[in-house]
């Protein structure tokens, strides 16, 4: 401790704020406005995957308006200077060494950064081949979708000619953009699901504008090629029967996991549908003075979702600073099948509700009409039939409100369907 009281650290800020996509941005530039704080990002540019998917649908929601992808990144990085966020690039957040003490590691050497507060939106990672335990050779030209982003807006280089697409959510469709502008031919989409998972009012026109053939029902099961990607083999799920396709190009998308590797130094209580934190309403994990935002939280929504986020969390990072009281205990929020997670994950005392007062959750199947259901020591707390489908590839909300009758002082609440 120095004489003021203060942890010893190279750096000293009312909040610290790790991740320098749309949620970090977002909560870096409202918390600036009457606090100290720094922004550490890893990459040499901040933004976040938006600064590398160069085409629109960005900034609905939070700055109500749509743009591309790098306009929309450049609008939140030029908007937390201006807040005067001390904003660090190629700063790599690498471990903890002490309570809210994150040790960071550059080009410029390595240094301790204390917050009073600190605030992980660190982000999600798309699950590459081998965590997908797909078999067979392992040549150049197999890609997860930021990777192909990467390649072609970055560093401007061409993936191939022919590509097979593995997956079919909004994350799929924005790599067959990409790969067009590359001037590579998406040659099959693929997924396990009966349909797409994107939404059937994009899905429907982006296959006929794209010219793009989805094969249902379909898993890619082998790689072929040793100096270059060859061809896939595809097999049909639900008769065994297998076929090639040729390529030079593979892309897996989506089957996202959380970048989590803070959470988890730091020990805070992880979420295991998620694999990200435990957090409540107000985003708060389980570390006394801890936050998150964005998609280490929910695995994956969109970027105007997690910079709302940003938003949500930064009314509940003053509040800490203001009295720093950690927060009590609560109710555990567990996903029942066919969910595979739910965010926020407790219900606690005084946390208030989630960002835009929902629930979000996330599918393995689909389901028309759904009937949702809450439940708590053996009764149900609350239901909702609800007139959007559940879908797998895309985040289910549900209204807060389904949980109005449920008591943080009691056992876990499970949500599944009727």
């Amino acid at each position: 401790m120095t004489r003021d009281g203060h942890p010893s650290a190279d750096v000293l800020a009312d909040v610290v704020v790790v991740g320098g996509g749309p949620a970090g941005l977002t909560a870096a530039r409202e918390l600036a406005r009457d606090a100290r704080v720094v922004l550490l990002e890893r990459e040499q540019e901040a933004g976040g995957i938006p600064r590398h998917s160069d085409h629109v649908g960005y900034g609905m929601r939070d700055l109500r308006r749509v743009t591309t992808g790098p306009r929309y990144a450049r609008t939140l990085v030029e908007a937390a200077r201006e807040a005067g966020v001390d904003l660090r690039t190629e700063a790599m957040v690498t471990g903890w060494s002490g309570e809210r003490t994150l040790d960071v590691t550059s080009p410029r050497g390595r240094l301790t950064v204390h917050g009073d507060a600190v605030v992980l939106a660190t982000g999600v990672r798309e699950r590459p081949r081998t965590a997908r335990l797909v078999p067979g050779d392992r040549p150049p030209g197999v890609l997860t979708t930021g990777q192909l982003q990467q390649l072609v807006h970055l560093q401007h280089r061409s993936p191939g000619t022919r590509a097979v697409v593995v997956g079919a959510e909004l994350v799929s469709w924005s790599a067959v953009l990409t790969l067009r502008e590359a001037g590579c031919a998406t040659v099959l989409m693929t997924t396990e699901h009966e349909h797409g998972e994107s939404y059937a009012a994009f899905r429907t026109p982006a296959r006929a504008a794209l010219r793009v053939p989805v094969a249902t029902r379909t898993r890619v099961v082998r790689v072929v090629g040793r100096d270059r990607v060859e061809a896939v083999e595809v097999q049909d799920v639900r008769t065994g029967v297998r076929r090639s396709v040729a390529c030079d190009v593979v892309v897996f998308t989506a089957d996202w996991i959380p970048d989590h590797e803070l959470v988890r130094l730091g020990g805070a209580e992880l979420d295991p549908g998620t694999l990200g934190p435990r957090v409540d309403a107000s985003l708060r994990t389980s570390l006394a003075g801890v936050f998150a935002a964005g998609n280490v939280v929910h695995p994956a929504d969109t970027a105007d979702v997690c910079a709302l986020d940003g938003r949500h969390v930064a009314s509940a990072v003053r509040r800490w600073l203001e009295s720093p009281v950690p927060a009590t205990s609560g109710a555990r929020i567990v996903a029942e099948a066919p969910f595979r997670w739910v965010a926020p994950s407790v219900l606690a005392a005084g946390a208030g509700a989630p960002a835009r007062r929902r629930i979000s959750l996330w599918a393995e199947e689909f389901r028309a009409a759904p009937r949702v259901v809450a439940r708590q020591d053996g009764r149900i707390v609350g239901r909702r039939t609800l007139p959007w489908p559940v879908s797998p590839g895309r985040v289910f909300r549900v209204p807060w409100s389904l949980l109005a009758d449920a008591e943080p002082s009691r056992g876990d609440i499970t949500i599944g369907l009727l």
